[in-house]
């Protein structure tokens, strides 16, 4: 069975959070299943990001502006990863990208 666990910005807002997401995802994985997991940036990053971007233009470039949004995001899958492979759980963090999506 595959299950897909979803986690927003409060879920993994501290590093204690990620660290309580990489412990639910080990016990769903523990359980047969195999996991995907996604994750937002780390709660306020995003809002934080907006506010650089404006800094500079009301109306940024599309594209750079995906770029830097999504870098939360990356941030909290490269820190989730590292979690679970310290715990001794082999997994690989993934844009969409890098996912093919």
């Amino acid at each position: 069975m595959l299950i897909v666990q979803k986690f927003g910005g409060t879920s993994v807002g501290t590093l204690e959070r990620i660290e309580a997401v990489a412990n639910r995802v080990i016990e769903t994985k523990n359980s047969g299943a195999d996991v995907v997991v996604v994750v937002s940036a780390m709660s306020g990053v995003t809002n934080q990001l907006v506010e650089y971007s404006e800094y500079f233009s009301k109306h940024p470039d599309g594209v750079a502006t995906d770029m830097l949004l999504s870098s939360g995001e990356q941030v909290t899958t490269a820190l989730l990863t590292i979690a679970l492979n310290a715990k001794g759980y082999a997994c690989v963090g993934l844009t969409g990208a890098m996912a093919g999506i």
